[in-house]
């Protein structure tokens, strides 16, 4: 699982059993994300948590950071028994955008950001996966 965190808006993203490919799966409100995860995780199998980590151009934490950082620390606290996982996020709204763009979708869904922090965290973690089998 895949985690973009926003102040506004929680992007996730999901993979197959096999880790193959990452699929949206919703864009939460942070103040509900912990009992939206408690409730997947009830039915669900996730061995990692990625957690989209904001970083400006010269490698050095973002402003946004911080928060991610706050939100890292809560999720080991809910659920210690996932391993949390961070993952560099920096282009990934860019190319979510563009990713949009090129599937074709219209003026009212490219503005949607909603489907853009989704299709971040899809990006994060197709990301992170194909990071994971180049080492291997």
């Amino acid at each position: 699982m895949a985690i973009d965190y926003g102040s506004k808006r929680i992007g996730i993203a999901v993979t197959d059993p096999n880790r193959i490919i990452s699929t949206g799966l919703d864009t939460v409100h942070p103040k509900d994300i912990i009992a939206y995860l408690k409730k997947y995780l009830d039915t669900e199998k996730v061995d990692c948590i990625v957690v989209g980590e904001p970083k400006q151009m010269n490698g050095t934490d973002s402003e946004a950071a911080v928060h991610a950082n706050q939100f890292v620390k809560l999720l080991g606290k809910n659920f210690p028994f996932i391993r949390v996982e961070r993952y560099d996020e920096r282009f990934t709204s860019k190319m979510a955008q563009h990713a949009i763009l090129m599937s074709g979708a219209k003026k009212k869904d490219r503005q949607n950001k909603e489907l853009v922090d989704m299709t971040s965290a899809v990006i994060i973690l197709q990301s992170y996966m194909e990071s994971i089998n180049s080492r291997q």
